[in-house]
């Protein structure tokens, strides 16, 4: 038996009971190949266990039973809308469900079928009743935890079902390639990962099979996040900038404080990043007060040393007016060559946000394209 690769695109109409027919409906529901089955995941589980007994229910209050149809009729009301009466046992009582304007429930609850019912119980003419519940029919599956699956009402194919296609799926796929260490991650196999996602024994294991699966999709979204900015690295063109002029040095002569080692160890990273000839990519991160808007304008000094022009943004207009004042005080001592009478001029900053009027915008439009 060869371990499946995911990705071989191995048709969902090659596993046992499926067929062409039903994997023409499967469509419908995004499943394709043996992969999309695998990953249709339930969107919730039910704990057999743990659902009340017939006899015990408590008018009002919303609870799941789990019963066997023993009778089903389909009617219409005097007002002309249909209704369908279904009566359910189990070990204890019957229950009688009512469904309202829901015609097709006459054909999926026939005699015998077993299901679980969602709703608050209530009482009509000395009887307990239901009606209109969530329904999810649950087949043959014995299970303590029962999954249940996103169906559509365009495909004629219950949840049990889908976890009957399922299960074929695993036991003919036998193992499932998995290019990480599990031992070493600490986590669940894949193949183990995949059969706990849909037959846990334990909400436990279903836990631990989410940990798994949804460590991989993490992983996935990061290396064709990390492909995507190589290969922009390799292809797009950055400004090389020049460190070593002198407003770095004198920004950092003005500051009331020293530079912290961590600041000075992170500025060189940034500014050794910003000599090579391809866009910087990177996060700083650091606690509140540590530093980062100190190691922020120092980068953006570099920029202006190199001859060009720097921006920051800010999420709110609140915070791009505190950052203008903040930055209009830290380089208010700053000079730069003009071709000016001086020969210098200050360090301009300037705020551009959706407040300026047209005028205001055309004219820092014009000046940050003649550099000034």
């Amino acid at each position: 038996m060869v371990a499946l690769n995911l990705l071989d695109g191995r048709s969902v109409a090659d596993v046992a009971g499926v067929g062409a027919k039903i994997a023409e409906s499967l469509k419908h529901l995004e499943i394709t190949s043996v992969a999309d089955l695998l990953m249709h995941y339930p969107r919730r589980y039910v704990d057999r266990t743990n659902l009340t007994d017939i006899e015990t229910l408590v008018e009002g209050k919303p609870t799941g039973v789990f019963g066997t149809v023993t009778r089903t009729s389909n009617r219409k009301t005097k007002t002309g809308k249909s209704l369908v009466e279904v009566t359910i046992e189990d070990a204890t009582a019957k229950l009688l469900i009512t469904f309202f304007n829901q015609g097709w429930r006459s054909k999926q609850l026939v005699a015998g079928t077993e299901a679980v019912f969602f709703g608050a119980a209530s009482s009509y003419r000395g009887r307990i009743q239901m009606t209109n519940p969530l329904v999810d029919i649950v087949g043959d599956r014995t299970n303590k935890i029962v999954a249940i699956y996103p169906t559509s009402t365009k495909v004629d194919i219950q949840t049990w079902e889908l976890a009957r296609y399922i299960e074929s799926a695993l036991d003919e796929i036998g193992d499932i390639d998995d290019p990480l260490d599990a031992a070493t991650l600490n986590m669940l196999d894949r193949t183990r990962a995949f059969r706990l996602i849909h037959f846990p024994e334990t909400f436990g294991d279903r836990q631990r099979a989410r940990d798994r699966l949804a460590f991989d999709e993490l992983l996935r979204v990061q290396l064709t996040l990390a492909g995507r900015r190589r290969s922009r690295a390799l292809s797009e063109q950055g400004i090389v900038h020049v460190v070593g002029g002198p407003l770095v040095g004198q920004f950092t002569q003005a500051l009331p404080f020293q530079l912290t080692d961590a600041q000075k160890r992170v500025f060189a990273s940034i500014a050794a990043d910003l000599t090579m000839p391809v866009p910087m990519h990177r996060l700083l991160q650091g606690d509140v007060g540590s530093g980062k808007t100190i190691v922020a304008v120092l980068a953006m000094l570099i920029a202006i040393d190199s001859g060009t022009q720097a921006a920051i943004m800010a999420p709110t207009e609140v915070l791009a007016e505190q950052h203008l004042l903040s930055f209009r005080s830290l380089l208010s001592q700053l000079t730069i060559d003009d071709e000016s009478l001086f020969g210098v001029r200050p360090l301009r900053v300037e705020l551009f946000s959706a407040k300026h009027t047209a005028a205001e915008r055309r004219q820092l439009v014009a000046d940050l394209q003649a550099g000034n």
